[in-house]
Formats: C-alpha cells, sequence, structure tokens
C-alpha cells in the first residue's frame, strides 16, 4: 500500500472532529492536534537512523529528502527534513541559544548517556548542574536525557 492510501486508510479510522471535540474536557479550547516534529537537518537519513536507535522506533519512510520514524506508543511520528546549507543550532557558543531541544526519560541515565554517545551523540561541557542531561545529537540539535523517577 501507497505511504497515501495508508495515511488516508488511517485518517478514516480517526474520530471525526464532532467526536473529538466530545473527547475534550471542560474549557478545552484546542482546536488542533500534533500531527508531526520535524527536525531540519543535512542528513535526514542519518539523523532518523539515529533517533530510531535512541528511542527504539521504526523507520517508516526515507528518502535523499525526508524521513519519518513512527511512535509505537500511538502518538506523533518524528520527521527530519533535508535543508540546503543546513548549519547547527549555536546553542554551545556562550551567546548561543536554541531552536527547539527534545528531552526524553531514561531508566538509567549513566547508561542511557553511554548508549547516545555511541550512537553518535556529543556532549557539550556546559550542563544545567540538575539531573537533566544534555547531550548534542549528529546534527547539532540539543537533547536531554533525565532518568525516570
Amino acid at each position: 500500500m501507497s505511504d497515501l492510501a495508508t495515511e488516508q486508510s488511517e485518517r478514516s479510522e480517526r474520530p471525526q472532529s464532532s467526536e473529538r471535540s466530545t473527547q475534550n474536557g471542560p474549557g478545552d479550547t484546542g482546536f488542533a492536534r500534533l500531527a508531526m516534529v520535524t527536525i531540519d537537518c543535512a542528513d535526514p537519513v542519518a539523523l532518523a537512523s539515529f533517533y530510531g536507535e535512541l528511542l527504539g522506533w521504526e523507520t517508516r519512510h526515507t528518502d535523499e529528502n525526508f524521513a519519518i520514524l513512527d511512535n509505537p506508543e500511538g502518538g506523533s511520528p518524528l520527521g527530519f527534513g533535508r535543508v540546503t546549507g543546513y548549519r547547527p543550532e549555536p546553542w554551545t557558543e556562550p551567546d548561543g541559544s536554541k531552536h527547539f531541544h527534545l528531552d526524553f526519560y531514561v531508566d538509567d541515565l549513566d547508561e542511557a548517556t553511554a548508549k547516545a554517545l555511541a550512537l553518535g551523540a556529543t556532549e557539550p561541557a556546559y550542563q544545567h548542574g540538575r539531573t537533566l542531561r544534555v547531550l548534542v545529537d549528529p546534527a547539532g540539535h540539543p537533547f536531554g536525557l533525565a532518568p525516570l523517577e
């Protein structure tokens, strides 16, 4: 089945907007649902491979310009899109900022850090000093690992 046919089939199984509105609690004003988070990078296949290994998620789609990982828990997938001339975020620079970051819970912080480093992450010298460990993915995006306690 093509990706488009799969997506159309999945849409038909989702609740219609009138059904969704009755599932919201009192005072909910949201009218949109997160479809996917897409991360800009120079090499979508490589970055999807990194996060696929980190999270244990399956790859739904890859081509030279885009890759998608499916969330096995049914949540939103992660997308990775090629950007010509991509430059990593300057977060680790003294006057830098970040555009976004992802945080992940882990069972063992030291073990998870070692595994992420083995996959190609790096650990910047600057850390927040809390239980969150900040790492940088192969495309230069910061992400955090925190113990699930």
